[in-house]
């Protein structure tokens, strides 16, 4: 078994949950346990300059600059140590499905939960591949614990390995990115790097410097509750005033029906009565103008609705979350051109594609840390059909070490 599978492995089974409704950071403490090892894991393989921030659960540490290459460009790797709340990682029992026959693949034979190719065709293209799937029950967590292993594989070969020329690598391992604050905490400063790589995306040779420009929304939408029996012109039901705004919204802009550069509305949660109806919402677009627009039609059917059912009726809080990192990036191209060209010396097709979400990078683009985002080779993330390709993990891991050896070189 590589080390990059065996590392892997050992950090899925541990929970890092993260929680939305968290005001603390970390938003768990349990994500701790996973710094914690790294930090050990970093120790005992010699990495410098390790320091573990214990109030806010970030971890930083270098791969020292090789002889003659200390004036080189740093450049930092980063991933996040959280899964996403959406669905359990508690007690993942990871399994390998070897030389995959690209058929469906059985997850859990008694609760009848099956990994189907008519589901997930991309799955076809993996027949001969190694699997690492879940049993069902709970995600896999290679979003982004394959990111992690990687960077961690990569550092380890370069400690083991010094006749490989590079500069000084930074790791970067951050909490709570799957709520949108993996960098709240992050301190650029002492990281120290000049550009880095998140290593947090899909399928073998994706690589991205645009995301979404992002948004989120709290509706409130407050009612009056009667006695059905004495209700004609008296009730307000909040439920069918909610389901009225969401019917306001473009039926063809819902993430069940877009791709590629095309923005959304995406109601993520709902709950309430007759009374009050909480809904959360996100907004999304890679177009600056588009989602702007967004925004405004938005806040135009609260208005709407107020003006129809009285003021007060719908409360809306928007806020921001991050914005496009292509702005930021398109000056430092050559992590692009680069990481295009380490790819496909190791003969892997780069996908140059914008991501429909979003990562560490992107903040960490705007805080003056350029940082597109690179494939870890997990797929169906936040789901219990996740999955990780062991070949592509390996392949990724190789991709770390030849960018650092591109990199390597003094500055002229």
């Amino acid at each position: 078994m590589s080390e990059v599978v065996q590392k892997f492995l050992r950090y899925v089974k541990i929970d890092t949950q993260s929680n939305e409704e968290s005001q603390s950071t970390p938003s768990t403490m349990k994500q701790h346990d996973l710094a914690k090892l790294l930090v050990q894991e970093l120790e005992e393989l010699g990495a410098e300059e390790i320091v573990y921030d214990r109030e806010h659960c970030y971890v930083y540490a270098s791969v020292p600059a090789t002889a003659g290459c200390e004036s080189a460009p740093v450049l930092g790797f980063i991933s996040h140590m959280d899964t996403s709340p959406a669905v359990t990682d508690t007690d993942v029992k990871p399994r390998m499905v070897e030389a995959y026959d690209g058929g469906d693949i059985v997850l859990n034979e008694a609760q009848g939960i099956v990994m189907r190719v008519a589901d997930f065709p991309e799955l076809a293209g993996l027949a001969g591949k190694d699997l690492i799937v879940t049993d069902g029950t709970t995600l896999l967590g290679a979003d982004d614990k394959a990111g992690i292993a990687e960077i961690m594989t990569m550092a380890e070969y370069l400690m083991r390995h010094p006749e490989i020329s590079h500069g000084k690598i930074r790791i970067g391992f951050t909490p709570d990115e799957e709520i949108g604050c993996g960098a709240d905490h992050f301190d650029v400063k002492l990281f120290g790097a000049d550009y880095a790589y998140t290593v947090d995306g899909g399928a073998l040779g994706e690589l991205e410097y645009e995301n979404f420009n992002a948004a989120g929304a709290k509706l409130h939408v407050h009612g009056r509750s009667v006695h059905p029996g004495d209700a004609k012109n008296k009730m307000r039901n909040a439920i069918l005033i909610a389901q009225e705004f969401q019917s306001l919204l473009p039926v063809e802009q819902n993430p069940m029906y877009t791709e590629g550069y095309e923005g959304f509305f995406h109601l993520d949660a709902i709950s309430g009565n007759v009374e009050e109806v909480v809904a959360d919402y996100i907004i999304r677009d890679h177009d600056k103008l588009l989602f702007e627009r967004k925004k405004e039609l938005f806040l135009q059917c609260a208005t709407f609705l107020n003006q129809k059912y009285g003021d007060g009726t719908i409360v809306v809080d928007l806020k921001d979350s991050y914005y496009n990192m292509r702005e930021v990036l398109e000056p430092h191209m050559h992590l692009i051109d680069n990481a295009r060209d380490v790819m496909e010396e190791l003969g892997i097709t780069p996908i140059v594609t914008p991501i429909r979400g979003g990562t560490d990078g992107a903040r960490l683009s705007f805080m003056g840390l350029p940082c597109p985002n690179l494939c870890t080779g997990g797929a169906n993330y936040h789901g219990r059909y996740e999955y990780a390709c062991v070949q592509s993990m390996e392949a990724v891991a190789e991709i770390l070490v030849k960018l650092a050896e591109k990199y390597g070189k003094p500055v002229k």
